[in-house]
């Protein structure tokens, strides 16, 4: 199984996902099928592939399939939370088709479990599509955005040399109807997204690829989205015992290499690139080292935390074993937890941009040593510090909170700073600061 989406809806979560018969025989590889499986759950930790009746596999329809054929490379649905959307087209989805004409077709259903085409024709065209696309209305913004694979050069090249060559990467489109797109522009990412990953000169890209974008904009901040593609590492060494038995049936099955990673942005069209991963192969003995494992799910979702009294915490899914047994891991972290600022215990310090807030407290996610601290100073416009909000009357911050409410001597109250252009100053000691908001006093 691959290429899955997980998203909640009401008190159940859902998960659709391709299940495939690939024959790996020696000197030859076949694809003998392709169907799209629905599971659901109401922890986001047990699932259940219920028996839905409707499409005949070996003779039975009591499975969990929902369609198969063509159609059923990458389906990849999603929850339409356009108020104006009628009932009928309540879930929609993004179907690559490669003939006659190669492009994305839209889907819908008023279920989420029996679909139809929108349109008889493809609704865009420009790209290339053999992998995970996708869709969603944007609540902030008010229209559909979409998301898909394309080939490109390097960095300054629109067209690469040859497709051997070629970089996997993403455009984006937007829609008001999800008939209708404008015609696709390739993202724009910070510097690290054209590290080379090698000196070496070979036949393949120097660049990390990304053969996903898993972009969705996160739930508890939806003005940001955040991106978890696949990156793909093309012309390396056979690692193990598993990619020398698999370049047997296709080369780069054996030299290429998967693993995940994260960007985010403020516009859907500009990307803050980590060039670190957020997801590793880990030990070998894990069997991980290889092209197809590693991918993450489409959705990152709250579900109830393993401690007991715990608050909610955000869990992934990641594809493994794709060329043996396929498994579907859970991996959690705290709320917000995907990037934070980091100082030993000498000491650091970030200052935001001018900004205006809206509220009366400041709130914090942080996780500190039992040595470590963190200290706020509210700075005006010009950077000077604002009398009562100097670093030197904020009582010390330590302790792992999700939501810890900063005060200084004269309290935590800064509505009086609301509507004013500031900046806010942190002074981090062996502590990560994850997040912070402003909020109306309680």
């Amino acid at each position: 199984s691959m290429y899955h989406t997980v998203f909640r809806d009401g008190d159940r979560y859902r998960l659709y996902y391709r299940g495939s018969q690939i024959d790996l025989s020696a000197g030859k590889y076949a694809i003998r099928y392709n169907v799209t499986c629905y599971a659901e759950s109401r922890d986001g930790i047990h699932w259940k592939r219920p028996e839905l009746g409707l499409v005949e596999f070996r003779g039975s329809k009591k499975n969990n399939i929902i369609l198969s054929g063509e159609i059923c490379h990458a389906f990849v649905p999603f929850k339409d939370t356009n108020p104006d959307c009628p009932p009928e087209h309540r879930y929609k989805a993004i179907v690559a088709i490669y003939k006659p004409t190669r492009g994305l077709h839209v889907y819908s259903s008023a279920d989420g479990i029996r679909w139809s085409p929108m349109s008889d024709k493809p609704v865009i065209t420009t790209g290339y599509f053999d992998s995970m696309n996708l869709a969603f209305w944007d609540t902030v913004r008010g229209k559909y955005v979409g998301f898909h694979r394309a080939l490109r050069g390097g960095p300054g090249m629109l067209k690469p040399p040859s497709h051997e060559a070629s970089t996997k990467d993403v455009m984006t489109a937007t829609s008001s109807d999800f008939l209708q797109w404008s015609e696709p522009e390739w993202l724009e990412y910070s510097p690290k997204r054209w590290t080379r990953f090698s000196t070496r000169t070979t036949r393949f890209s120097p660049f990390v690829q990304l053969y996903t974008n898993q972009v969705q904009a996160y739930h508890r901040a939806p003005h940001i989205y955040l991106g978890f593609p696949t990156r793909y590492v093309a012309g390396r060494s056979k690692l193990t015992g598993l990619n020398r038995r698999l370049s047997e049936s296709v080369e780069y099955f054996g030299i290429d290499y998967t693993d995940g990673g994260f960007m985010a942005s403020r516009d859907g069209r500009r990307f803050k690139f980590w060039d670190e991963a957020f997801i590793r192969p880990g030990r070998p003995g894990r069997g991980r080292w290889v092209y197809g494992d590693n991918f993450q799910a489409l959705g990152v979702v709250e579900t109830k935390s393993g401690d007991p009294g715990g608050r909610s915490e955000l869990s992934m899914y990641v594809g493994e074993g794709l060329w043996r047994q396929c498994r579907l891991r859970r991996y959690t972290l705290r709320l917000d937890g995907f990037v934070s600022v980091q100082a030993p215990l000498s000491g650091g310090e970030i200052v935001t941009r001018p900004l205006k807030f809206s509220g009366n407290r400041l709130e914090l996610n942080v996780s500190t040593s039992a040595a470590g601290s963190v200290g706020v100073e509210i700075q005006d416009a010009e950077g000077r510090p604002i009398d009562g909000f100097r670093l030197s009357d904020c009582r010390e911050i330590f302790g792992d909170r999700l939501d810890v409410v900063v005060g200084w001597t004269a309290g935590p109250d800064v509505g009086r700073l609301a509507g004013r252009t500031v900046r806010l100053r942190f002074v981090v000691k062996d502590a990560d600061l994850y997040a912070f908001r402003f909020v109306p006093g309680r």
